[in-house]
């Protein structure tokens, strides 16, 4: 099935009946990545996945989106499809989303998994690297206007999900990592489970911590030595821990 959004087609698949409950993919991910948990979580819940613009079966954005351009998008699908105070889960940039949903829309109870959305601390030796290539960029385009030797230099650098993405999606990334929401999490007065890998480089453990410190009603559950797919790694305790979670009566 597909909602239309302002002319971007984002797919999304329900199944179910009762309270809502909405389940966000990370980056790099498509709605795929819940299938083991959408049966299960589905026995008395309506539980709803969706493909973020840009990814699987969606079209990407008409414009470079951030997160609150991402928010806006599933604020409008909630609106159009009947879910109103639903649950959340958001995995990695589905946490970013689930944040700011959380932060301004009424919602029942949120899972953070591996979330995003904490800007880390960068080094001097970071910032000298970001500023070298700056450099180069403006050297090769502006004074040697070469193109191929800036696309063979840039395709050395970034990460995996840059080198990935389209040259749209490359934009998104940059402007969504550098979103930091922690301003937003003590306005999330719902109580809040943090589920999260001890090993997790990409959003560290320490972006668990800090989120549980700023969170009104909070808790985190570790899986050790799990990495930033954790849920994945330990589908048992995941499983076991969204179905105690959402089970419980919805918060007055």
């Amino acid at each position: 099935m597909f909602f239309d959004y302002n002319g971007t087609r984002v797919w999304y698949g329900q199944q179910g009946e009762g309270p809502d409950l909405l389940l966000l993919h990370g980056w790099g991910c498509t709605h795929t990545v819940w299938d083991s948990f959408v049966g299960p979580l589905s026995k008395s819940r309506r539980v709803t996945v969706l493909d973020f613009p840009g990814f699987g079966e969606s079209d990407e954005p008409s414009d470079v989106w951030g997160v609150y351009e991402y928010t806006a998008m599933v604020e409008a699908f909630c609106a159009s499809l009947g879910i109103v105070r639903p649950s959340l889960v958001g995995h990695s940039f589905g946490g970013r989303v689930s944040i700011v949903f959380a932060s301004r829309n009424p919602v029942d109870r949120v899972m953070l998994v591996d979330a995003a959305g904490i800007k880390p601390k960068r080094s001097f030796r970071y910032y000298l690297k970001v500023y070298s290539y700056k450099v180069s960029k403006w050297f090769l385009l502006r004074v040697l206007h070469n193109q191929a030797a800036f696309e063979k230099m840039r395709s050395g650098k970034g990460s995996a999900d840059y080198a990935a993405a389209s040259p749209r999606m490359k934009a998104v990334l940059s402007k969504t990592v550098n979103q930091d929401l922690r301003g937003l999490l003590p306005s999330i007065s719902v109580p809040v489970i943090l589920f999260w890998g001890t090993a997790d480089t990409a959003t560290p453990l320490a972006d668990a911590r800090l989120m549980d410190s700023l969170l009104p009603d909070s808790g985190l559950i570790m899986v050790p030595g799990g990495t930033h797919f954790a849920f994945l790694e330990d589908p048992r305790k995941f499983l076991s821990v969204a179905d105690n979670f959402f089970a419980r009566g919805p918060v007055e």
